[in-house]
């Protein structure tokens, strides 16, 4: 049984990077930038103290030292000290504070 699981998650596996593919083939093809095409965020970093996030989908969670947020693909996960979301609209926000780590987890 535990073999045909893990047949199962390969398959999956293999299935998730041909569609990745055949979307960045797609995007490179249509000559849009890929954060429009594929709808990837793109963070824009001022030195420590500000990040400006463009393409998420939601804040999941939000405190004074850290800051995740839901993004298409994955989610972003940020550390600091004196966080503070300053705004946020439907595609965009701007935090600012002393940053300390950018994480990416899928």
């Amino acid at each position: 049984m535990n073999g045909v699981s893990m047949r199962g998650k390969r398959q999956n596996q293999r299935q998730d990077e041909e569609s990745h593919s055949f979307r960045n083939k797609i995007a490179e093809l249509s000559e849009l930038p890929k954060d429009v095409a594929l709808g990837m965020p793109v963070l824009t970093v001022t030195g420590q103290m500000e990040l400006c996030l463009e393409n998420y989908r939601g804040i999941i969670e939000y405190t004074d030292t850290l800051v995740r947020i839901q993004t298409k693909t994955g989610q972003i996960r940020i550390t600091g000290q004196r966080l503070q979301v300053v705004y946020y609209t439907n595609d965009e926000m701007k935090i600012t504070g002393r940053i300390l780590s950018i994480e990416y987890q899928h």
